[in-house]
Formats: structure tokens, C-alpha cells, sequence
């Protein structure tokens, strides 16, 4: 293959271009992050009071930034590099205000059972943390699914993101159903194991939904479908899940008995129970590839 120096420059410069496009997204996610948050000194949290909680939440936001940009490069080409730019910058700046708008609607539906601001700033609950960049991540999910098969119509992005607002609220429910504890009441005690297996969850479910909004489809009903079938088969993986980490993965403990019934939970134990959720996820939508 002969080197053509002309072309490889031309590469270059356009992978440049659209890398400071990407920094100045990031910047304009983290400024209206600032925004949503203007109560919060992040500076401060993060610098002087060293507040874990914070950290863990804070960053939980810029990996899903980090999604959320990734899915606006990842739909069809529009060709022309200004056009493609400002298609970008369009559905870039949608995504960035989709998510901050997704973190207040979970935190009022999700932890509704308590404050966010208290938990995480006053009392620098590591559980709340972990569970509100979790929320971050699973909501950058949903909107990357959302945004890469619908380019061009901002109508169906936004129906797609309302309806799954409520799949990701109906997950808090039915995770705490499974469970033989209140998830809410054990996460307000500062019990971080709790906290880490639900991330898990609403993780897992986040992924399916994203996966049944980018499967091929002709109209809204087979769109309805798809994220019926993918959000039916995620919130059934959940006590399957539970199940087989109790059987296979910790086969000689219980792991409620780990989380919450002895003087420090196990975070371990959590953090396996976690990833039995996300693991099945992926495997689910490896499996209808």
C-alpha cells in the first residue's frame, strides 16, 4: 500500500478538529453540570474536604459525558466536515442537557426516599456516590441508544428518553422487591455494599435499554417492541442474576447475610452481585447481535 502523505494529513487534521470538538463538549457538560449544581462548591468537595462521595459521583458524570459525546460520532456520516461539525454540536449539546435533566428525574424517582445533596455533601455517604455515578452512567447509556439510531428527529429522541426515565424509576422498584431488605433505609446508613449492588442493577437494565433503542426497526410499534422485549428480559435478569451470584459466584455464603446482616457489610460480596448484573446484560445483547 503506497504512503499518501497528502491524505494521511488530511486525517490528521479533521481527527484534531473533531478532538477539540469533543474537549469543548466536555467543557460545556462539565460548566452546565456547575449550573445544575450551583449550591455545590466542587472545587471544595473534591480539593479541600477530600469528600469520596463526591468523587465517585462526580465522576460517574464525565464517563457518562464521555458516552454521551461518543454516541453523537457514532450514527452515520453526514459527509461534509462543517455539516457533520454542526450536526455534532446540535445533538452534543441535546445529549449534555438530556443527561443533567436525566440525573434530576432519577434522583426524584430513584432516591426519592432521601436527599442527594445531604447525603453526598453534609454527610459524605459513599453508597449515595457510588449509586448517583452509577445513575450518571446508566442515563448516558439510555441517551446513547437513543441518539444513535435517530439522528435527524428530535421527536422520537425525546419520546424514547421519557419512556425510559420510567423503565430506569421502575428498576428501584422491582430491586427492591428481590431483596429482602429496604435498599433505601440500608444506603441512608451508610451501608456502601448496598449501594454498589444497586448501581449494578440500574447499570444492567440502562444497557438493555440502550440495546433494544439501537436494534433495527421499521416503525414505532417494533420500536415499542424492542424496548418492551429488552426492558422485560432486564428487569427478570435481576433476581436470576441475585440468584446465581448466591449459587455460583458465592456458593458458600449467602449474600444478604454479606451485605447487610453482620457488623461491616462486605463490599466485596456487593461488588460481585454487581457485576452478575452487568455481566448478564452484556451477554443478553451479545447474544441478540
Amino acid at each position: 500500500m503506497q504512503f499518501n502523505f497528502l491524505e494521511t494529513l488530511d486525517n490528521l487534521i479533521t481527527a484534531l478538529i473533531y478532538l477539540v470538538i469533543s474537549f469543548a463538549l466536555f467543557f460545556i457538560g462539565k460548566k452546565i453540570y456547575q449550573l445544575f449544581h450551583r449550591d455545590i462548591n466542587m472545587d471544595q468537595e473534591l480539593v479541600e474536604k477530600d469528600n469520596l462521595a463526591f468523587s465517585f459521583a462526580n465522576v460517574g458524570y464525565y464517563i457518562g459525558l464521555v458516552i454521551i459525546i461518543s454516541a453523537v460520532y457514532s450514527g452515520e456520516g453526514i459527509g461534509h466536515i462543517v455539516d457533520d461539525l454542526i450536526e455534532v454540536g446540535i445533538y452534543g449539546l441535546l445529549s449534555i442537557i438530556l443527561l443533567n435533566v436525566s440525573i434530576l428525574i432519577s434522583d426524584k424517582l430513584v432516591l426519592r426516599k432521601f436527599s442527594i445533596k445531604k447525603e453526598i455533601v453534609e454527610d459524605q455517604n459513599v453508597g449515595v456516590g457510588i449509586l448517583e455515578g452509577a445513575i450518571c452512567i446508566a442515563n448516558s447509556l439510555v441517551i446513547y441508544g437513543v441518539i444513535v439510531e435517530n439522528h435527524d428527529n428530535f421527536l422520537e429522541i425525546l419520546i424514547l428518553w421519557v419512556i425510559s426515565q420510567f423503565v430506569l424509576a421502575l428498576v428501584s422498584v422491582v430491586y427492591n422487591k428481590i431483596t429482602s431488605y429496604d435498599i433505601h433505609e440500608h444506603i441512608k446508613n451508610d451501608n456502601v455494599a448496598v449501594g454498589i449492588g444497586f448501581s449494578g442493577a440500574i447499570i444492567a437494565v440502562a444497557n438493555l435499554i440502550r440495546f433494544g433503542a439501537q436494534m433495527e426497526a421499521d416503525s414505532w410499534i417494533i420500536v415499542g417492541e424492542n424496548l418492551l422485549l429488552e426492558t422485560g428480559i432486564g428487569l427478570l435478569l435481576l433476581p436470576l442474576a441475585r440468584f446465581l451470584t448466591d449459587k455460583i459466584l458465592l456458593p458458600k455464603r449467602n449474600l444478604t447475610d454479606e451485605i447487610i446482616n453482620q457488623e461491616k457489610p462486605n463490599n466485596g460480596a456487593a461488588i460481585i452481585e454487581a457485576f452478575s448484573y452487568i455481566g448478564g446484560s452484556i451477554l443478553i445483547c451479545l447474544s441478540f447481535t
